[in-house]
């Protein structure tokens, strides 16, 4: 049993960087499956694919790299809002990473979505992970 599904998901693709993995394989969930398509149309991640063996299913992520210098696409990747302590952000105090050159992951009524697009939509929520 895991307590945090979300931390175990990101130092999953952490790991995996720092190892210059390519795939990695990931329990599924549905908010887990929402955070790795936020990944995927933001460019951090090269793609993505579910597949449903057994009961829970697995996220294959494929891991985003420089063709040249080998850099990844995601340098950090950080969990915020905790199990012993959530984050939540309204729409006038919503984070900013690197001075907007990354993306805050948020859990809004509208959906997973990042700080830019929880903005334009004038939604708050569970601020999740900041990725950049």
């Amino acid at each position: 049993m895991n307590t945090d599904p979300i931390a175990d998901y990101l130092t999953r693709v952490r790991n995996a960087i720092k190892a210059n993995h390519r795939v990695v394989e990931i329990p599924a969930s549905n908010l887990k499956k929402e955070i790795t398509k936020v990944l995927f149309d933001k460019g951090y991640i090269a793609n993505y694919k579910f597949e449903d063996n057994g009961p829970q299913g697995i996220i294959k992520v494929a891991l985003k790299y420089h063709p040249v210098t080998k850099i990844p696409a995601i340098r950090t990747i950080s969990r915020i809002s905790k199990p012993g302590l959530r984050k939540y952000a309204g729409t006038a105090n919503m984070p900013r990473v690197l001075n907007g050159l990354g993306i805050a992951i948020l859990s809004t009524s509208k959906g997973v979505m990042t700080d830019k697009e929880a903005r334009v939509q004038n939604v708050g929520g569970e601020v999740l992970c900041f990725v950049y």
